[in-house]
């Protein structure tokens, strides 16, 4: 059908529904036509908004349930044909909606996209409502009593909640449907268009006051059911998670989705230039353009050693050549800038962050732009010849009294003070261009580093702290790095980036061609720093309802107090959440508990705490405070200090680390200002007299209680002692007869019936009774015989380990044996074929019993790599957010080298599964931990070889990787030494 056809096709509704949608944008319906002159027109008009979720969000969130990877060849055919696998079944259903779109719509699918993924819809401006202001505009749609229980509930949606799930605690959503679902306007879904809900969002979008929010909210309120309300505030808070990724949803839509996108950061763009599938993007279409913003390059994590690193970069004989740049604390800008005689000056420029969120309007449009933080200050950075040029760099925050670069978090603020008075001196924003990737209308994306290096060279000019070429050294072995490593840590600086000058740009990609490296934790507040806990923060999700984070105070010396001062009063210095274990919440829990106090934000308890930003913003307001001398002291380890003004002290830790609970000190002994400002001079004059090291005591801490193993009778090959009675009764009331041994775990027949015995159950020598359950391992006479009259299953010993080891879980506990599995039948009657194919998935793992560690990894090898995974993104996110790679219990061990000595196989296994590298050798020159069973004769042996090493490796009993991973955080590991 041609575009005419479809318009002149196009029902009343469709048009008018299409003018309500774009027609109170930044441009109106016949500039967009201007501008996208092929863009698709619907024929009809959207769908209803509830089928988003019926038909899309609720099947891929089942989906994501199941586990990912191939379908046995024992489970290829279902009862209607052969089965999928949840990747399959993920695009089946996706195809299925954008099918459905173009058959009932129309073409034009940018409606329900900005809907679906709604943090990629640049064209929409951001809310500006967070959970608390929905949570307060929730409330009076639906005139609620703020101090009622559901009032509180959805205002502290954090908090346990009063009368509330627990389970809800930390997670808004889940809050707002307890409290929707209790006074809903509608049970029933509503009848909102996806069109009418986009031009609402758009409304939304412009209203910045409370009183304009409400009758949007209230219109919502109105005409949608709990479950389509609790959707809407997802995509108002951009957090979907909808069981798909935007990748797999471009390039269902169209193969050239996701290029489009990555060079313009446009889903307009996406879905209306590439509604046709048989049209490609092609030549200059490909690349990235003048004034349009891209996604950029990314640089992958820091790898286990400098030499695989530099390895990564593919040197060659001819050219063994890698960069080294310092990597910069500020955020990623990319400019454009071209000719426009329009413009005084003659030059327009455009600033997009690495978000694609346009930051022209604070660095300037032009040369003469009066409200410039930047571009009136860099009109000489051009040579002649340069019409126009994209540039990628990092906007850094500079003082000029220091002559130094100031910490992130700074740089609004400069920018803004900048526009305001430009000539004050004060802190300022300085862009540092890395890589040129457009000059004169030729893209430069396809040309090596080295080249583009070149041209921006040829072409920009240094305009002194203002605008300036980042500076790169050249290197050819991994030795080079470590010097300048040293060099930045002591200018305070981020770390370092290496970057291959072989390399061409790639976009929104984080591969080899550039790798962060970044100092670990130093020694430079020595041992950890024992401070006082002052306030609390709930948590989310799984710690949803407790306190899962501190804000740690330091108390205040003599020579700040006055007769009327409070003795206790602390000024705020850091927050910490990290290093926890479930024994130490418990334990900070048992002698704090009824002692915490609901912070009141207009009546904050000035006599006891003082927090950054003064008593108007009260930065870094904790949920709940205490008094000291009701406190506890914690031992926390941190990488560095850095300025701050979110925190009163005006200076705070950087990822700081619980150590240890300090309970033989109490509020009087604690880190106090002037002590800490004595440590602080004290390392920074150590930092200039010695090269940085990397401190093996990282972010880890300990638990005083470690879990006894479960071993049950029959899963070990060794078994020292014999079975002491029953130890479960999941047998009861059971007979059975067994008929050979047990093949794996060796076992005899004598051994297996005492088993049963000891669990409860019958030993029977005959069969014929027909509730017998008969065991056998082997095809022996009697078993074949049985085989013939195909009267009964016949069960492996197997299925008797299981339901002993499952005994030990609730399920057990309550009497409930473990239904049968594929793998536990020797031999399976005519008529049950396939029965018991059900009670496990399509890669054989069970539904009803935990898996053992052997047979995990036995699934997990028949499975292929995951075709969808966004690992870098999520690390990317940890990164952005202060926290580290080894907070995550499956990185729990990355950037380890680690030598095991005679312990567990299941230790091993953690280790290598969570990250850990693991040597065969104590010489290992990037060793950093030896781990040992407790009494090993070795251990005076092994730290005499040791001794000669410039860095000492930990030494430390398996069960620190143990239990490390049973509490989900790296645990400290002094208390782990051997004895």
């Amino acid at each position: 059908m041609s575009d005419l056809d479809d318009t002149e096709m196009r029902d009343d509704d469709a048009v008018h529904e299409e003018h309500m949608m774009y027609g109170h944008g930044t441009l109106t319906e016949q500039e967009l036509d201007e501008k996208y002159p092929n863009r698709p027109h619907n024929h009809s008009k959207t769908i209803p908004f509830h089928e988003l979720y019926l038909t899309l969000f609720n099947p891929l969130n089942d989906n994501k349930k199941r586990p990912t990877g191939p379908v046995t060849a024992r489970k290829k055919q279902g009862p209607h044909g052969p089965r999928m696998s949840p990747n399959e079944i993920r695009k089946g259903i996706i195809e299925r909606f954008i099918s459905r779109w173009r058959k009932d719509v129309g073409n034009d699918i940018y409606p329900a996209f900005r809907l679906i993924v709604p943090e990629k819809d640049r064209d929409r401006a951001m809310y500006g409502l967070k959970e608390m202001t929905l949570g307060k505009l929730l409330v009076r749609v639906m005139k609620i009593d703020k101090n009622s229980d559901d009032g509180y509930n959805l205002l502290h949606w954090k908090l346990p909640g009063v009368k509330s799930s627990s389970a809800m605690a930390g997670d808004f959503a889940g809050r707002c449907f307890e409290v929707i679902s209790k006074r809903p306007m509608r049970t029933s879904p509503g009848n909102m268009t996806i069109g009418e809900v986009n031009e609402l969002l758009d409304r939304l979008s412009v209203t910045q006051k409370e009183e304009n929010q409400r009758p949007i909210i209230e219109e919502f309120y109105k005409r949608m059911n709990a479950e389509e309300l609790i959707w809407l505030i997802r995509m108002i808070l951009r957090q979907m998670k909808v069981g798909a990724t935007e990748k797999t949803i471009f390039d269902l839509w169209h193969p050239d989705a996701e290029n489009l996108f990555n060079i313009s950061s446009s889903l307009r763009r996406v879905c209306w230039e590439l509604y046709n599938t048989d049209v490609m993007l092609e030549g200059d279409d490909k690349g990235i353009a003048l004034m349009q913003c891209f996604q950029p390059q990314l640089a992958a994590f820091q790898m286990r050693s400098m030499e695989i690193m530099v390895s990564r970069m593919n040197p060659t004989e001819n050219d063994p050549e890698f960069w080294i740049e310092e990597k910069l604390d500020g955020e990623r800008m990319q400019l454009h800038m071209i000719e426009d005689e329009a413009m005084p000056g003659g030059k327009r420029f455009s600033f997009w962050s690495r978000k694609a969120k346009d930051y022209t309007y604070l660095y300037g449009n032009g040369f003469n732009d009066d409200n410039a933080a930047l571009t009136r200050h860099i009109k000489d950075a051009f040579n002649d010849g340069v019409r126009n040029i994209v540039l990628d760099g990092e906007m850094i925050t500079w003082d000029p009294t220091q002559d130094a670069m100031v910490g992130f978090g700074t740089l609004k603020t400069a920018a803004l003070s900048e526009q305001k008075n430009p000539f004050a001196g004060g802190n300022r924003p300085l862009f540092r261009v890395f890589d040129c990737l457009l000059l004169n209308d030729v893209v430069l994306t396809h040309y090596t580093l080295r080249k583009r290096r070149e041209a921006l060279a040829a072409s920009i000019n240094n305009i002194h702290r203002r605008l300036e070429i980042h500076e790169y050294t050249k290197a050819r072995s991994a030795a080079e790095i470590e010097p300048l490593l040293r060099k930045v840590v002591a200018e305070s600086s981020e770390g370092l980036v290496l970057k291959n000058p072989r390399s061409a740009y790639r976009l929104n990609e984080r591969n080899d061609d550039w790798m962060k490296v970044k100092p670990e934790y130093m020694t430079e507040f020595g041992e950890a720093l024992d401070c006082i806990v002052v306030g609390g923060y709930y948590g989310s999700g799984k710690r949803g309802g407790r306190l899962s984070s501190f804000m740690c105070g330091l108390r205040l010396d003599d020579e700040f107090f006055s007769q009327k001062t409070n003795p206790q009063k602390t000024w705020s210095f850091f927050k910490v959440g990290g290093g926890f274990s479930a024994s130490d919440y418990a334990e900070i829990r048992h002698h704090t508990e009824g002692k915490w106090i609901d912070w009141d934000f207009k009546n904050p308890p000035k006599d006891w705490v003082e927090l950054g930003g003064g008593w108007e913003r009260q930065y870094e307001k904790p949920d709940v405070w205490i008094k000291p001398e009701d406190s506890v002291v914690i031992s926390v380890k941190a990488a560095s200090a850095g300025t701050t003004d979110q925190f009163r002290c005006g200076v705070t830790l950087r990822f700081p680390r619980f150590k240890k609970l300090r309970l033989d000190k109490d509020w009087k002994s604690a880190l106090s200002w002037n002590e800490f400002c004595t440590v602080k001079v004290r390392a920074e004059e150590e930092k200039k007299e010695k090269q940085f090291k990397v401190d093996d005591e990282r972010k880890k801490r300990t638990s005083t209680k470690r879990k006894r193993t479960v071993v049950i009778q029959g899963h070990e090959d060794d078994v020292q002692a014999p079975y002491a009675g029953p130890a479960t009764k999941v047998f009861d009331g059971l007979s059975f007869c067994t008929l050979t041994e047990c093949a794996r775990p060796k076992k005899s027949k004598a051994d297996l019936e005492q088993l049963v015995k000891a669990n409860g159950g019958n030993v029977v020598a005959s069969d014929k009774d027909p509730k017998t359950i008969i065991i056998a391992d082997r095809k022996l006479v009697k078993v074949a015989s049985v085989q013939k009259r195909d009267e009964k299953n016949i069960i492996r010993p197997s299925w008797l380990f299981d339901c002993i080891r499952q005994s030990e879980s609730d399920i057990g506990r309550a009497g409930l044996l473990l239904p049968l599995e594929p793998y536990h039948l020797f031999y399976t009657v005519t008529a049950e074929g396939g029965k018991y194919d059900e009670n496990v998935d399509e890669f054989g793992d069970s539904y009803a019993r935990d898996v053992t560690t052997e047979e995990l990894l036995a699934l997990f090898s028949k499975m292929p790599a995951m075709v969808e995974n966004d690992f870098d993104g999520l690390l990317e996110q940890f990164n952005e957010h202060g926290q580290e790679l080894n907070a995550m219990p499956g990185w729990m061990f990355q950037g380890f080298t680690i030598y095991c000595d005679d312990i567990p196989a299941e230790a091993k296994r953690l280790l290598e599964f969570a990250g850990g590298r693991l040597v065969q050798s104590l010489g290992d020159d990037e060793l950093t931990h030896v781990v040992l069973q407790p009494g090993n004769s070795r251990v005076r042996e092994i730290r005499k070889q040791l001794a000669p090493k410039r860095r000492q490796p930990r030494i430390v009993t398996d069960a620190w990787v143990t239990d490390s991973w049973e509490e989900r955080t790296l645990l400290d590991e002094e208390r782990y030494a051997p004895v």
